[in-house]
């Protein structure tokens, strides 16, 4: 029995056909169209929006990132798991992400910071996988059909109730709609001092703060508030639904909208309101991906879901004020609409994949966000001088 060979039959499959005799799980889509593998991590199913993403390193931090919320995610590279899983590489407590499929099975890890394997790092988390399936097939139908609802099952006896499979996927629903940063936002505001992770000395710790920053909690990264800590911000963060004038009452110098999942219109029914409040206040406010997006819709721009969206650690975006071109990490599912931009609203990046509006800015107020995620943890790091745009009109 080879997994690798025979999963890739990725024809539909009648509901009645039994599993082949070496098949531990099903990733199963919307369209009744089957993937047969080896299960992977927690023995249950989960539903969610089937994606892909194409880095070759940061496995865990892509599994913990908020904004992967109610999505699975597909690895495009074939060795996921070979550096295991630590304590320090997370991005928030607990993954928001569905479930993952991999080309290739989970080997032993091989790095000296590795304290767990990958599988029971999992199993830990309670997410459940597939591997040993044709990722290039998959990732080539959702490039050409838009991202599937899916349903990924781990049995370990190897026994699938497909028809029910594949109604739970079918009546998943699409993530255009969906408030999921609810979800994700913390449930209280707290403060945040730590600062970026080094060889040897772990993370540090903010001690002599310059700036007070109130970050906006949408989804949002533990290694952006990091890269704010670390350019000696002291860092308040507070629930998506907190409202302007509680923000303002911190007295912040700088305001941070932060990604997160979901549809940004959904989202906006509560937070526009607020950031047009915050807007009013002419504080610095900086915005990444949703936040990007939130703060895009308060202006009165529009967004709209993209046919597969952004996700990879090797996105070309343009810097159109300096003609730079800059390799960034991105995760998102909608854009802002160029047409939708008002007046005194100018763009300032450029997906070169697409053509895709990558970052706005407001005219002679020191407010502006971006698309992609300056932070890149674990990289590249090219856009890291956005904190320190940031710094400048608090400074200023």
């Amino acid at each position: 029995m080879n997994s690798q060979e025979n999963s890739a039959d990725t024809a539909k499959v009648p509901a009645q056909e039994k599993a082949p005799d070496w098949a531990t799980a099903a990733l199963v889509l919307g369209n009744g169209r089957i993937f047969w593998g080896q299960g992977i991590g927690a023995a249950t199913d989960a539903a969610g929006e089937v994606c892909f993403n194409t880095s070759m390193t940061g496995y865990q931090e892509i599994l913990t990132d908020p904004s992967y919320a109610g999505q699975i995610i597909t690895f495009t590279f074939p060795h996921i798991g070979n550096v295991g899983a630590n304590e320090e590489d997370i991005e928030t407590l607990n993954p928001a992400a569905r479930g993952v499929v991999l080309r290739a099975d989970i080997t032993q890890p091989s790095n000296h910071r590795a304290q767990i394997n990958l599988n029971a790092w999992l199993v830990k988390h309670d997410l459940p996988g597939i591997a040993g399936i044709d990722t290039r097939a998959l990732t080539r139908l959702i490039r050409d059909d838009g991202a599937p609802s899916g349903v990924v099952c781990h049995s370990p006896d190897g026994t699938f109730d497909i028809p029910a499979l594949q109604a739970k996927a079918a009546a998943w629903p699409s993530l255009e709609g969906m408030d999921l940063a609810a979800e994700v936002t913390c449930k209280q505001s707290y403060s945040w001092d730590e600062t970026q992770w080094q060889l040897g000395l772990g993370y540090g710790r903010l001690e002599n703060p310059d700036y007070h920053v109130v970050a906006v909690d949408y989804g949002i990264k533990r290694n952006i508030l990091r890269c704010l800590a670390a350019a000696k911000c002291k860092v308040t963060v507070v629930p998506a639904s907190t409202s302007a004038e509680d923000i303002l009452a911190l007295n912040p110098d700088g305001i941070f909208l932060s990604n997160g999942p979901g549809d940004p219109a959904a989202t906006g029914r509560y937070a526009v309101a607020e950031v047009q409040g915050l807007i009013k206040s002419r504080k610095p406010i900086f915005g990444i991906c949703l936040g990007h997006q939130i703060l895009s819709l308060a202006l009165g721009a529009a967004t709209e879901k993209m046919h597969q969206g952004h996700r990879g650690a090797n996105q070309p975006v343009k810097d159109l004020a300096t003609g730079k071109v800059e390799i960034t990490s991105q995760n998102h599912g909608f854009v802002v609409q160029r047409d939708s931009l008002p007046s005194g609203v100018v763009e300032t990046h450029t997906s070169l994949f697409d053509g895709s509006l990558e970052g706005i800015r407001v005219t002679g107020q020191p407010i502006f966000s971006v698309q992609y995620h300056p932070e890149a943890s674990p990289g590249p790091q090219d856009s890291h001088y956005l904190f320190q745009r940031f710094i400048d009109l608090m400074a200023a």
